[in-house]
């Protein structure tokens, strides 16, 4: 309670809050929890979007203006686009600033989680949105200044990037300490659509002064990012026993990261029985399901995982007499309270790195990001460029991707809490969003009414992995080590920057393959993009697909002993 937020404080004070540790008070903090991060990372995002939009107005086709008095447009073709964003070569400064911003997101993010873990969240993750709406701000000064600099431009984006990478870490861990595993996929799911709201605000932001002041484009989100900044201060609370709450119950998906070959994790794999979760178990431990007996089979679900809960090694290989015994007391000794967050010790990167599964969706999130960032940074410019939108509509239009994102993002998160596989899910997804990006970039530029469509179905596909892989996944990694709130930040870093540095490279690539307004090239690294990701996933989806017929073989098996019980 000593680091209880002054904001918490004074409404505890003025009776606005139920009384410690009451359900009433745990229900009101995890809504308060869902939205201060919710609305943060949207912040975030929002200040992230002005780029993709401003591209337009940066460099353009000056045509179509009327030049100003003492302006000779035929000696200057190019007077209308902000110097140094000029000639043939637009496309590719544009994507240097994208990179520069985007490599330097990805090496500050497998800091940031590390920091993150060993700091206090709510000081971290306040100074990291000061000093990005600082940075962001910081571009659109330029316009007023008139500055002229690439140098400055790149300098601000590698700057703005590095204090962008404390969000992701900050939020996903919060969000893991306050929400327990049982329908994370669909909280996750839900909470993830705060990157597709932040992309419409920022671009409906960015699209109200881009075609006179595009300054205010960035100084404006910029704004908005620096007040949910102080409002976090005062009032995110980034774990429950800061607050008075219970901390949720955590089921862990390895008992170690570094258990040995020969370790019984049988007990997780046993709750199979009684839960899907423990499928996504088996596809990342190395689990081997004993046979409990007709005993342990004809006891009650609740009973019997409480026992594999409570078992220690020993207890679990005593005879079957014990186990009857134990499951005939019907009263179960209260677990122990889990530690607290000072407590618990923060682990290394590299015993992070060596959790199964933490590798394959890091590696899958590489390519599923530079895929999603692409769209990101370079639609706006794209509906501008090939189906001749103007810089406001082409970022008003821009936005039904991220709505499709927000659907995808959902149907993903359900999905996984019913299969328990989410790497089966990633994979479906990537594999449907190849063929459609080849339509998409075929036949949408031909209808204003089948480009809206294909927006929405293509963001659906794009994010539905990206927003799976950077949330449920992450938290369930993050928290397979017993639980431990410690490892959740680090685990998510090095998922997340992995993705960033392909979210970097896409960027980069789509402005050196636009060169010329030929777009083609850009669709076709998407597509190899997807087809990489979902190869990327392969040891996945084979210990999936062999947990999940496990499971429904030992099901049946159970269910036979119940019948002859």
């Amino acid at each position: 309670m000593s680091n209880l937020p002054c904001g918490i404080w004074l409404l505890d004070k003025i009776g606005c809050c139920s009384g410690y540790n009451t359900k009433a008070r745990n229900i009101t903090f995890k809504w308060l929890i869902f939205i201060l991060t919710f609305v943060t990372y949207a912040a975030f995002h929002a200040s992230r979007k002005p780029i993709s939009v401003v591209k337009n107005v940066l460099n353009q086709d000056c045509d179509g203006h009327t030049p100003p008095p003492g302006v000779n447009a035929t000696a200057d073709p190019h007077w209308c686009d902000w110097q140094p964003f000029v000639g043939v070569d637009s496309n590719t400064l544009l994507g240097f600033l994208d990179s520069s911003y985007l490599f330097s997101y990805a090496v500050a993010m497998f800091f940031s989680g590390m920091l993150a873990d060993r700091m206090d969240l709510r000081y971290f993750m306040t100074a990291g949105m000061l000093f990005s709406a600082s940075f962001t701000a910081a571009f659109g000064l330029a316009y007023f200044w008139k500055i002229h600099s690439l140098t400055y431009f790149i300098a601000v984006q590698i700057a703005c990037g590095a204090f962008q990478a404390s969000g992701w870490p900050g939020v996903v861990t919060v969000m893991g300490n306050w929400n327990g595993k049982g329908k994370r996929g669909l909280i996750f799911g839900i909470w993830n659509s705060h990157t597709s709201v932040g992309n419409i605000l920022g671009s409906l932001m960015a699209s109200a002064f881009v075609d006179n002041l595009w300054g205010l484009s960035f100084i404006v989100p910029g704004a908005f990012l620096a007040l949910v900044g102080v409002i976090d201060f005062f009032f995110l609370t980034p774990y429950p026993s800061e607050a008075g709450c219970d901390p949720p119950e955590q089921e862990p998906l390895l008992d170690s990261a570094e258990a040995p070959a020969g370790s019984d994790d049988s007990a997780d794999e046993c709750k199979a029985l009684t839960s899907v979760d423990a499928a996504a178990a088996a596809a990342y431990g190395s689990t081997e399901c004993r046979h409990v007996g007709a005993v342990a089979a004809s006891a009650s679900a609740d009973e019997l995982a409480e026992l594999i809960d409570q078992g220690s090694p020993s207890e679990e290989s005593g005879s079957e007499t014990d186990v009857s015994s134990r499951l005939g007391e019907g009263a179960a000794k209260q677990p122990d309270d889990p530690p607290t967050a000072q407590a618990e010790a923060a682990i290394s990167f590299f015993r992070a790195l060596r959790i199964p599964g933490v590798l394959p969706f890091a590696i899958c999130l590489f390519f599923a990001k530079l895929v999603s960032y692409t769209f990101l940074y370079w639609l706006p410019r794209y509906l501008h460029s090939a189906a001749k939108y103007s810089p406001s509509q082409s970022a008003n239009l821009s936005t039904l991707f991220d709505m499709g994102g927000i659907v995808g993002g959902i149907l993903a998160g359900l999905a996984n809490d019913w299969t328990g596989a989410p790497g089966i899910v990633c994979v479906c997804l990537l594999i449907i969003a190849i063929p459609m990006m080849f339509v998409y970039q075929a036949v949408a530029t031909y209808s204003h009414m089948l480009n809206m469509l294909l927006l929405v179905v293509v963001g659906l596909l794009v994010n539905g992995p990206y927003a799976l892989i950077t949330t449920a996944v992450s938290a369930d990694l993050g928290t397979s080590l017993r639980g431990n709130a410690k490892a959740l930040a680090t685990v998510t870093s090095i998922i997340d920057g992995t993705g960033s540095v392909g979210a970097a490279l896409g960027p980069l690539l789509a402005g050196a393959a636009s060169s010329g307004d030929n777009w083609t090239g850009v669709f076709v690294i998407l597509m190899c993009s997807d087809a990489i990701a979902v190869v990327s996933l392969g040891w996945v989806l084979r210990r999936e697909m062999r947990a999940i017929s496990r499971r429904r073989r030992e099901g049946q098996s159970c269910t036979a002993v119940e019948d002859t019980a």
